[in-house]
């Protein structure tokens, strides 16, 4: 199978747990919108949160910490069918595993399934889903359900 995903650690250590956990849910995310990894992957940035800040603040202009951030590099709708001749970038996604840990706690449920939450959540963003308008945040909350749903990650 082809690879999927880059991994890269900024100021943390390496964790094979967690890229495990990653790889699930990208292959069900992959899987569930006919992505093809000999074409696309995603690079996942893990961090802390004092990098997620900086780059919150150098690309989204905001100077705060956040758990995810994604950049995606097509626009909705260009994925439908998508060869390439070589292999591209999906997008990035960063997270803050130290928000994740928190978020686990608040939320009540094991850091398994937040950070498999946060992958979802930042892939779709690369989709091309948002969650600023209600009736966009059903169908994204609904397509992050299903995929976790399917991997038996429940709350």
């Amino acid at each position: 199978m082809c690879e999927l995903l880059e991994i890269e650690y900024l100021d943390i250590e390496e964790n094979k747990e967690n890229e495990e956990i990653i790889k699930k849910v990208l292959n069900q995310c992959y899987k569930t919108e006919n992505l093809n990894p000999e074409y696309l992957y995603v690079n996942i940035i893990l961090t802390n949160p004092e990098n997620i800040r900086k780059y919150n603040k150098e690309y989204r202009n905001i100077d705060s910490e956040t758990d995810v951030l994604s950049f995606p590099m097509f626009e909705k709708g260009e994925l439908n069918n998508f060869k390439s001749c070589c292999k591209e970038v999906l997008g990035d996604i960063i997270i803050s595993l130290e928000r994740v840990e928190q978020q686990a706690k608040e939320y009540g449920h094991s850091f398994q399934r937040e950070l498999a939450y946060m992958v979802v959540h930042g892939f779709y963003h690369l989709m091309g889903y948002d969650h600023i308008n209600e009736d966009d945040k059903k169908v994204m909350r609904t397509k992050e359900e299903n995929i976790l749903k399917a991997l038996k990650i429940e709350r």
